[in-house]
């Protein structure tokens, strides 16, 4: 079996994340996908007025890059609007919350290390 390298959004099934609310996510880098052992990268899109709720990612580290729309991200104190082109680093085990502003939708990379893996039956839809 050959190898596979490259991934376009709408090869690979949407789900909705666990904590999240109007928000699809489609998994791009990961171990079912391409084979990696230590990344993951996600397209998002997140609608007007929803995202993540107050959660964290025990183990892991979160790293976004928005792509289109604006989000509000607040982390420890800190709140900020995103615009296309900037990123936004969560730690592992820090709580921080998401939220789309504006009336556009928002799509976003996602990335984590090591690879989450949330498995898609089990998140909230």
């Amino acid at each position: 079996m050959t190898r596979r390298y490259f991934v376009s959004p709408g090869e690979v099934e949407p789900f909705s994340p666990a904590n999240h609310t109007g928000t699809v996510n489609r998994r791009l880098i990961a171990p079912d996908t391409v084979g990696s052992e230590h990344l993951e990268v996600l397209h998002g899109t997140i609608a007007p007025g929803e995202g993540a709720l107050p959660h964290s990612h025990p183990g892991m580290d979160q790293a976004v890059y928005l792509l289109a729309g604006r989000v509000r991200a607040e982390i420890d104190g800190q709140t900020r609007e995103l615009v296309p082109g900037d990123a936004a680093f969560f730690p592992a085990g820090m709580p921080h919350i998401v939220t789309a502003i504006g009336d556009e939708p928002v799509k976003v990379l996602v990335m984590y290390t090591p690879p989450y893996m949330e498995n898609p039956a089990k998140a909230a839809r």
